[in-house]
């Protein structure tokens, strides 16, 4: 699996009892394959235009946003037909600082970004907040820059925004209509699924994860889950990224679907005895 397929493995679960409708890109990185999935999902979504308030496109934050993007101007009938709003961005206030000098992807989707939504704002102090928005200023003066909490943003300031703005993009990278615009995967950042059809024990897991993070925490970019605790009836559902966690109970399963799920994303993770870790977690 890609890195977008890993995650979307774990997000498809999250909004399948919505009532939009959920399209997956599985056929690799859609940074990679532009010309591919987003063109033919979006051909076909065009056939049910009435019906349809707005497209929204999820890509995992390892994504280029210049590919994605370009999926709105390089096929005639996609263009003729839709008009790309917004590109919206969230950044981590805690992290986002490091991140910028060390992955590309996410100096490429500051850049872009007509809106970024400014998250975490609560674990960082006033000072730390201003030397965030100070960065991402330098690197694009022109997005609008919202604090959140949990993204906690209204709608109307994500959607129906009319913001994108083509010239702008031309002025910054002149090429953009033509190119391939070829994605540099970071050969050092690794994934691993692991899935259980066993119920976890709740301690065993709190035990070993909160460890992992302590210790391993700054070489995991991104961690993902739902979860299957024994004697719980509702899925738990966690995000985290480096050291930082969140997680909540979130509805009940699907009949049939209990399993537990999760992703990692990040460097020496074949060091981490995962595998093994996970396992051991099993509720007897």
């Amino acid at each position: 699996m890609t890195l977008d397929q890993l995650m979307a493995f774990i997000d498809n679960d999250l909004v399948v009892d919505a009532d939009e409708e959920v399209f997956d890109m599985n056929n690799g990185c859609i940074c990679c394959t532009v010309r591919g999935d987003p063109i033919r999902i979006l051909g076909g979504l065009m056939k049910r235009a009435d019906k349809l308030d707005a497209i929204i496109v999820e890509t995992t934050g390892l994504a280029g946003p210049a590919p994605v993007a370009q999926t709105f101007f390089v096929d005639q009938d996609v263009a003729d037909r839709t008009r790309l709003d917004a590109i919206v961005t969230v950044a981590d206030a805690v992290h986002l600082d490091a991140q910028l000098g060390e992955h590309h992807a996410a100096e490429e989707q500051i850049a872009f970004a007509d809106v970024v939504l400014l998250n975490k704002t609560d674990l960082v102090d006033k000072d730390g907040l201003g030397r965030v928005e100070d960065r991402i200023r330098r690197i694009n003066p022109y997005a609008k820059i919202i604090r959140t909490e949990r993204c906690s943003a209204s709608l109307d300031e994500v959607i129906g925004l009319n913001a994108f703005s083509l010239d702008r993009v031309l002025a910054v990278e002149p090429d953009f209509l033509t190119s391939d615009h070829d994605h540099e995967h970071d050969d050092d950042v690794k994934s691993i699924s692991l899935v259980s059809e066993v119920p976890l024990d709740l301690d065993k897991f709190q035990t070993w994860f909160g460890r992992l993070l302590q210790t391993r925490g700054q070489d995991i970019l991104r961690s993902k889950g739902i979860l299957d605790f024994k004697g719980e009836a509702e899925r738990y559902v966690f995000q985290g990224v480096h050291m930082l966690m969140d997680g909540a109970p979130m509805g009940a399963w699907s009949k049939g679907a209990r399993q537990s799920r999760l992703v990692f994303i990040g460097r020496n993770l074949d060091t981490m005895g995962l595998e093994d870790g996970f396992a051991a977690c099993r509720a007897a």
